[in-house]
């Protein structure tokens, strides 16, 4: 199987080009790439395929082979490589997701592709749609007890649910490890959560990390960014514009009051071309 490797800011997945061969058992095939010791190394498995109803077609698989609905980060390098291996032309792009058809703008410098804005789309509030068990609407510090403390959550669906705790310690400090898996599978959540630890550093920027259902921690989550700016404005903390600083670089999102859309710019990288002979019933 041929595939490059490629990362958002860090969160870092294996891209096979679906437009040139097919991949009969993507859920297994991301399990095993996904290995750092036996495989490839990465966050999950994703797909790049033709669509009927936009330019292109995202599918995203999670490392323990779960599929998920939109990835962030992952979608800025689904443009950047059909851009720069020749898929396309065009600077402005559609990409079909589980989540809808996104938007994006690629900024084009020495003809490559160096960072993508797109259009997230309006975020979700409603806890039914998100989907969260809740008392309220929309849930802001809603209190919920996890490891034998009470956090409190604004909950906010971006394509994928997504729980944002904001803390007033920095977020370097928190041993997510022991905490995010107990979030991720909380009876709250029933298709699982995506949990953001965020910390307002003023009206213009949020220090992050995450913990992502499937995959554990990563080192950015672009949804999961612009969860973040949306929970900040819904609890007062931040403006419309955010820059969301991850483990893994920043990402700059933009709430817009007008169309109410959510907008993420941000870095897209190549770490390398490659092939790897798969397992014998995984081709």
């Amino acid at each position: 199987m041929k595939f490059t490797k490629m990362h958002g800011i860090g969160n870092d997945y294996v891209y096979v080009d679906c437009t040139k061969e097919d991949l009969a058992n993507p859920e297994a095939v991301s399990r095993f790439v996904s290995d750092r010791h036996f495989g490839i190394g990465s966050d999950g498995l994703i797909l790049i395929k033709r669509s009927d109803r936009a330019d292109f077609q995202m599918d995203m698989y999670n490392n323990d082979g779960s599929e998920g609905k939109m990835c962030g980060n992952g979608i800025r390098c689904v443009a950047k490589y059909v851009y720069d291996y020749g898929l396309t032309d065009k600077e402005e792009i559609s990409v079909d997701t589980l989540s809808g058809i996104k938007y994006l703008k690629l900024t084009i410098e020495n003809n490559k592709v160096a960072k993508v804005r797109v259009n997230m789309g309006a975020p979700v509030l409603a806890p039914k749609e998100i989907p969260v068990k809740a008392d309220q609407e929309p849930v802001i510090q809603e209190p919920i007890e996890v490891c034998g403390r009470e956090w409190k959550i604004t909950c906010v669906s971006m394509g994928n649910p997504h729980a944002v705790v904001f803390v007033n310690m920095p977020v370097q400090d928190i041993v997510l490890e022991q905490t995010g898996p107990y979030f991720e599978k909380h009876e709250k959540f029933p298709d699982r959560v995506n949990t953001e630890f965020a910390r307002v550093l003023d009206r213009h920027t949020v220090e992050m990390r995450v913990w992502e259902r499937g995959s554990g921690e990563t080192l950015a989550c672009g949804t999961g960014a612009c969860a973040t700016a949306v929970a900040a404005v819904l609890n007062g903390y931040c403006d419309r514009k955010v820059t969301v600083r991850l483990l893994g670089g920043d990402l700059d999102i933009e709430w817009d009051e007008e169309d109410n859309c959510v907008y993420m710019t941000g870095p897209a990288a190549v770490v390398f071309d490659g092939e790897i002979i798969l397992p014998e019933g995984l081709g």
